[in-house]
């Protein structure tokens, strides 16, 4: 997940209010339940010790979601008196609507609920073009299409040797057709920013369209066998998504594992326990943050300054660096504030455990490849 889109949370002070909304539901009272939800997130923050004005913004802004048409539920997060940032959620929070207030914006959720959503072209592909959808989470829209040549496109049944120039001439107008599909979409990738690339047709069709794929795409595509004008179901759709989500984790946990052992230098390339991790915060050298949320490590509190890289296991600590301020967060907020402050992604390593061996999850639930200097 490309932690950037974060960066709003950290130019601010906080104390703040993390709320996730669940607005999955939908009946003839959704507007009233909203409205109740509005108002027990903001006793709740208020019996956390939250400021009346912030606790009035993110009632406002949790009262407004009764018109919202998310299909999921939205994250808010808000510090002295306003929301700073509120993005959508790919699937339901778990166990509901919760809120807290703590020092850092808790954001750890974020990374399942919200970061591996892939957006994916669907391109449905026949002898004559293709049309592109765009798929998410949040639901599909039209992305365009290609036309090619119309004629000729289908072969004869005569072996005559007067057929075989007509013959010739199919077999050009397929794969000019293919590679008309396969720069169109290679274009629709680039301005969609989409992750997959779902092939649907006949197999010949389709290989050839994924053959002439450029190679930087060839590793994000997927194939599913249909005849002419059959589309795919929307849990085929987001069956191929899970699957490449999980692919993705799989290949981040190998790193990860083959990246533990020291190189000859003795030096490893990977980090795992709060301790560890904490030191690699503050010498800048997190290169891909990698988290199990609810882990044990998570919750585990470390004692953070007003910088990112302001970070350590023990508040004496802080002061033997010369911060004169400091507050208790939880490790998994620290770290990601630190991770955003860097420019390192961080991923959710929860889609390939179970049943992946536990002996590849990080240590506590918290892990990082590292960057040296």
């Amino acid at each position: 997940m490309d932690l950037a889109f974060l960066h709003p949370l950290y130019e601010h002070q906080g104390p703040w209010a993390s709320v996730y909304v669940d607005l999955s539901r939908n009946a003839e009272d959704t507007a009233h339940e909203r409205e109740l939800t509005a108002a027990a997130v903001a006793r709740e923050l208020a019996e956390q010790g939250a400021d009346d004005a912030t606790c009035r913004a993110v009632r406002e802004a949790v009262d407004e979601l009764r018109h919202a048409t998310d299909p999921h539920g939205r994250a808010l997060f808000a510090c002295a008196g306003q929301v700073i940032l509120d993005p959508q959620l790919a699937r339901p929070p778990y166990g509901g609507t919760t809120a807290d207030w703590a020092p850092l914006p808790h954001v750890t959720p974020l990374l399942d609920l919200a970061g591996e959503d892939p957006v994916c072209v669907v391109a449905y592909i026949d002898r004559k073009g293709a049309d592109f959808e765009l798929r998410s989470a949040l639901g599909s829209s039209d992305a365009g299409g290609v036309t090619g040549r119309q004629w000729p496109v289908h072969r004869t049944s005569s072996a005559d040797w007067s057929e075989r120039h007509f013959q010739l001439r199919v077999e050009n107008t397929w794969e000019h057709n293919a590679a008309e599909i396969a720069d169109a979409l290679a274009v629709c990738q680039e301005e969609t920013g989409a992750d997959l690339l779902i092939l649907v047709g006949d197999d010949r069709e389709r290989r050839s369209v994924h053959e002439r794929l450029p190679s930087r795409l060839q590793e994000r595509v997927a194939e599913a066998s249909r005849g002419a004008g059959s589309r795919l179901l929307d849990d085929e759709v987001e069956g191929l998504r899970e699957d490449h989500v999980r692919a993705r984790a799989r290949e981040d946990l190998d790193r990860f594992l083959a990246a533990r052992s020291p190189d000859d230098e003795g030096r490893a390339g990977a980090a795992e326990g709060v301790p560890a991790l904490v030191e690699a915060a503050r010498e800048h050298r997190i290169d891909e943050l990698l988290v199990i949320p609810d882990a044990p490590d998570t919750h585990r509190e470390v004692w953070i300054g007003e910088d990112a890289d302001q970070v350590a296991v023990r508040r004496t600590e802080l002061k033997t660096l010369g911060e004169q301020n400091s507050w208790s967060a939880r490790a998994d907020d620290a770290l990601l504030r630190s991770a955003v402050m860097t420019g390192a992604p961080a991923i959710s390593v929860t889609p390939v455990l179970p049943p992946e061996t536990s002996e590849k999850a990080p240590v506590g639930g918290l892990g990082a490849l590292l960057r040296w200097k």
